[in-house]
């Protein structure tokens, strides 16, 4: 029987450095008087969740008009070049450092594929900035729905053509990946804890790992 291993990509494989690119481009606003900037850093996160549970649109479409909205909640000025440096910027992220060791040794014992909320013009150079070939590359962009709609998962099953019993799931996004791959019927589910959020046993069964590193070990590999 076939065994896969999925992964998110953004913030699990790719080091999805969003909030120091905004950071940057907002420089020349952000010394606003009575700005908060973490919370207004947080509220763009919050806010791009939220796109994504709305109708499907392209994700440059869900940057722009998130990061907008955050802006305008605190009183920024919002210039379309900064939803445009934004969108610019995802391409070029790389991979976390152990991440291309640890997608080779797993290689060789499964197929390896990624399900993101992305687009197709997007993850293709940051899957070339990885350097690793993967068996299947899934995005939002072909299941006109983004993750944690189960929309988006069973797109993925379908296309790949195996059963959920088959598949691994080894993911940061605890929102998008784990919460709603609980009831899926998967093999097993890995969460990359990378920012050592507090888990639940609500969500269990998974295994939980602070980087990729450990996984072809826990994996059998």
């Amino acid at each position: 029987m076939r065994e896969i291993v999925t992964f998110d990509a953004y913030g699990t494989l790719v080091d999805f450095q969003l909030t120091p690119t905004t950071l940057k481009v907002l420089a020349d606003r952000l010394d606003l008087d009575g700005l908060d900037v973490d919370e207004f850093l947080d509220d763009f996160r919050v806010m791009r969740f939220q796109a994504v549970l709305e109708s499907y649109r392209p994700y440059h479409e869900v940057l722009h008009s998130s990061l907008r909205t955050a802006m305008r909640l605190h009183g920024l000025e919002y210039r379309e070049s900064d939803g445009d440096a934004l969108v610019e910027a995802v391409p070029a992220f790389g991979p976390f450092p152990e991440v291309p060791d640890a997608l080779r040794a797993l290689k060789s014992r499964y197929e390896i594929a990624i399900i993101s909320n992305t687009e197709d013009r997007f993850i293709a150079q940051n899957i070339a900035n990885i350097g690793v070939e993967f068996d299947h590359v899934i995005t939002a962009e072909q299941a006109g729905a983004y993750k944690p709609d189960r929309q988006t998962f069973e797109h993925a099953y379908k296309t790949i053509g195996v059963d959920p019993s088959q598949v691994i799931h080894t993911a940061q996004g605890w929102e998008y990946d784990i919460i709603p791959t609980r009831d899926l019927g998967l093999k097993r589910r890995v969460w990359i804890n990378r920012y050592g959020r507090p888990g639940s046993a609500d969500h269990q069964p998974y295994d939980e790992l602070p980087d990729l590193s450990g996984l072809p070990a826990l994996l059998g590999c």
